[in-house]
């Protein structure tokens, strides 16, 4: 599913179930040596994903450890993005001399919990959603915003190693599966050209949200 919403040069591997038998190295065992069990399959998984796609790029075999805030640190030269929910794991990675950053994001296709919404979106978010609501309600809009308002995060961080709340990116989402993030806080690229918007992707497939962004290079 997810490669769909990428670009060929982004290596994509995703998981529908926890591969049985999964070795980690035991510099990323020792960062889930006291999780519990969901977490462990969560983890595992997802780092298998990622040196599954890493491997497809020709990068030899490494530890995936995690940097600030938790953000997987990724080998010289790549760049990635690692999503997990029940049902579904997936990893992605670029080069970034063609792709500077990756966020994607992987959700139930079902309502957000009360209260979530008021939480994580504007007003004009809100007000957007019940027009596409209207439209077309067998679809959880409320839920594709949170997915796509955690893509953009993704996306953000790598680049600006700052905070990004949920209230400081303004999303539009297109009924024909893409989006567009209006970031309210200021942030440089790679090349230090301001960050004021973030285009991304979405789906909609086997009871999930999937969502995508690949910020091009310059």
């Amino acid at each position: 599913m997810i490669e769909q919403l990428l670009p060929d040069e982004v290596s994509c591997v995703e998981a529908f179930t926890d591969p049985p038998d999964v070795e980690l190295f035991p510099e990323e065992e020792a960062i889930i040596a006291r999780a519990v069990g969901k977490r462990r399959q969560e983890f595992t998984t997802g780092r298998w994903c990622a040196h599954q796609a890493l491997s497809r790029m020709g990068i030899p075999p490494a530890p995936l450890l995690t940097g600030e805030r938790g953000a997987p640190q990724w080998p010289e030269g790549t760049i990635g993005s690692i999503t997990h929910c029940a049902g579904y794991r997936a990893a992605v990675v670029a080069h970034t001399e063609k792709v500077q950053s990756l966020g994607i994001d992987a959700e139930p296709h079902e309502a957000l919990p009360d209260g979530v919404l008021d939480a994580v979106s504007l007003p004009a978010e809100r007000a957007h959603l019940a027009e596409l609501s209207t439209s077309d309600p067998g679809t959880h809009w409320d839920r594709i915003l949170f997915s796509c308002k955690e893509t953009v995060y993704k996306t953000w961080y790598p680049l600006t190693h700052e905070w990004l709340g949920f209230e400081e990116a303004r999303l539009h989402l297109h009924p024909e599966g893409t989006f567009t993030a209006h970031l309210l806080k200021k942030g440089a690229d790679r090349t230090g050209a301001p960050l004021t918007e973030f285009t991304g992707r979405w789906l909609v497939g086997n009871d999930l949200i999937i969502t995508a962004i690949a910020l091009p290079a310059t």
